[in-house]
Parts: structure tokens; sequence; C-alpha cells
């Protein structure tokens, strides 16, 4: 298959290159675009054949459901109902990182779904998403456009290494502002709970409805038979090719604890990444520092993770240690995403 690439400086001025990528969707085909989260990779949601192009370009699991997204705040021809909680979040959060999850109807596929009778809906927050949306007249189904358990990418080179040949189109913009999925949220239940962290975080959705609560399975090993309400519930996610492990704990300790780590594996003729941030670069002597933003403003490191795991893969790096970070605040989201590419393989010191 030969990908055709464009280059998304301005909605306006390049729209005819945007129907273009519309007119592979509107024809079964799939388009990599980005968003204010990750880039994704979209087809027809309602579309069977089309959707089934997504799994195969990723190699992803086919009981892995997908997200469909909107361009309008006008959910009625796609879910059952929509209760009152979800109605404040959309009126809060859309356009933007967030992910409701709803009762279906019979118009989404079960491909789509993951033959689940819930599917999981976002406004993106990225003109070139939305105008995409828009022109091609339909909900578009759309996971990261990444190769499946690979680190999601956040700009359009990365997409262009994992997906040329195996997409139709390739829509380039700016580098995604979040960096991270969207948070994602079940509405079916009651209280509403969180499935996925993401760039809306907890305290954020407990200001709609102080009933909200996180999953805490989320932050655990996925239990085995496992039926994923949600993207990134099961399988190994955000993985680059060497092995990662979380240090975690007070930051003197954590520091020190990578330096040992970091010096015993060079000395047996490993190449070591190190996940730090600006405020404790200076302290490592050996290894490949990644620096992914201040541990003041975790929106910075959001933004880079990924990008920053795609890095050691560029590095040829035989092990990457990572900083941990607390569980609060964007802090959850960060620490689900290294959970999920270390393993949870963590050491607290």
């Amino acid at each position: 298959m030969e990908t055709k690439f464009s280059i998304i400086k301005d909605v306006k001025e390049d729209e005819e290159k945007i129907r273009e990528a519309a007119e592979f969707i509107k024809n079964g085909g799939t388009v990599v675009f980005p968003t204010e989260t990750v880039y994704g990779l979209g087809a027809d949601a309602l579309n069977e054949t089309a959707v089934e192009k997504i799994f195969k370009a990723k190699g992803r699991p086919q009981d892995n459901p997908l997200i469909i997204h909107v361009a309008s705040k006008n959910i009625e021809p796609y879910v059952m109902e929509i209760p009152e909680v979800a109605n404040k979040l959309i009126n809060k959060f859309w356009p933007g990182p967030l992910t409701i999850i709803l009762r279906k109807k019979g118009i989404i596929p079960n491909v789509t779904s993951a033959d689940l009778n819930s599917i999981g809906i976002r406004m993106p927050d990225n003109e070139i998403a939305r105008k995409l949306i828009e022109l091609s007249n339909t909900t578009i189904a759309a996971p990261s456009a990444n190769i499946s358990g690979r680190p999601s990418p956040t700009d359009f080179q990365r997409c262009v290494e994992d997906l040329d040949g195996k997409v139709d189109c390739i829509l380039g913009g700016a580098q995604s502002d979040v960096g991270v999925e969207s948070t994602i949220v079940d509405c079916t239940v009651v209280p509403p709970i969180v499935l996925r962290p993401g760039g809306i975080t907890l305290e954020m959705l407990k200001e709609i409805d102080s009933s909200i609560e996180i999953d805490k399975a989320i932050m655990e090993k996925p239990r085995e038979g496992l039926k994923p309400k949600a993207p990134g519930m099961k399988y190994k996610h955000y993985a680059p090719n060497a092995k990662v492990t979380i240090i975690s704990g007070e930051r003197k300790k954590t520091i020190e604890k990578i330096k040992e780590m970091v010096h015993y594996n060079i000395e047996k003729g490993k190449n070591v990444c190190i996940l730090t941030v600006e405020e404790n670069v200076n302290e490592y002597t050996e290894g490949d520092c990644i620096v992914m933003g201040s541990i003041f403003n975790l929106a910075t490191v959001a933004k880079s993770l990924f990008e920053a795991l795609r890095k050691c893969d560029d590095l040829n790096a035989d092990l990457i240690l990572a900083e941990g970070y607390k569980e609060e605040g964007l802090g959850i989201a960060i620490m689900n995403r290294l959970n999920k590419a270390a393993g949870f393989d963590i050491i607290d010191v």
C-alpha cells in the first residue's frame, strides 16, 4: 500500500488536503491524524470492513475496544441514553481529552466496540481532527497511530516510522499538546468510574461530580481473563524495545538507586537511559539522560513521556530507568503509562 502524506499548517488554507483525507475515510480507508492527546489512526466507525483495517495495520487484539470521535456534542445517533452526569462532563470538558463510555446503539458495529454493549466517545480539541470528522460525515474510530504495544506517537514522524505503507493517508500537524491518551470515564455505572487516567484529572472530574472515583485496578497488573471495557486496560502498552524499570520513592534515595543501577549495568556493557526531570538531570554522571520536563509542571512530563520512550529506542538502550511520580493529579496518568511500559516492574526505595 502506498501511503499519502499531507502536512496541515492551517486548517482553512489546507482544507483541500483534509478533504482528500476525508475521501479515504468515506471510501473505507484509514487515515492517521493529529489530536491534542496523541496521533490517532482513524476509519469510519460505522463500517466494519474499514474498522478491521485499523486492527490489521496496528496488529491490535480484536478484544481491545476502540473510541469513536465526533465533531460536535450531538452524540444521540450513537448512544442509547446520556445520563445527567455525562451531559455535565460533555459541557465542561468537550472538546477536550475526555472519553465518556455510554451504552451504544446498534448503529455501532460490534467490531468497533469489541462486542461490548457500550462505546467510548469523545470530541477532540484539535481543529484538524474535527475538520476531518466533519468532512468525513461520520464518526471516526481511532486508537493511537502506532504499532500495538509501542509508545503512542505525539508527532508526525513517529507515525510515519510505524505505519508508512500500512495506511492510506497520514495527516501531519503540530506535536500533541497533552501527550497521553484521553481520560476515560465510564458513565454506564453509578457512580461513574475512571477506567483510564489522562489530562483531565480525577480532581477536575470531582468538581463536576464528587462521587466519581478511579478504578483501583488500573494501577495494578491486569488479571487473567479480563474483558477490557476501555482501551489500554488489558495489554502491555507503550513499551519501547528496552526493558523499563521504575524507581520510586524519596528524591535522594531514588537518585542514588538509579546511579547505582546505571553504574552496575554500564560495567556489564549495557546502554542505559534515564528518564528524569530538569531538577535532577545534573545528579547523573553516567548513562544517557532524557529530560521530560519539570517536576513542578507535570504537564511538561506528560507531553514528553512517549517521545522520551521512543528516543530510548533511537539510542539503542538496553535498559531504561525511570524516576517515579506521586500518584496524584497528572502523576496518576504518568505512572499509569510508565507502569504499562515497564510491565509493572517497580523498585520502591
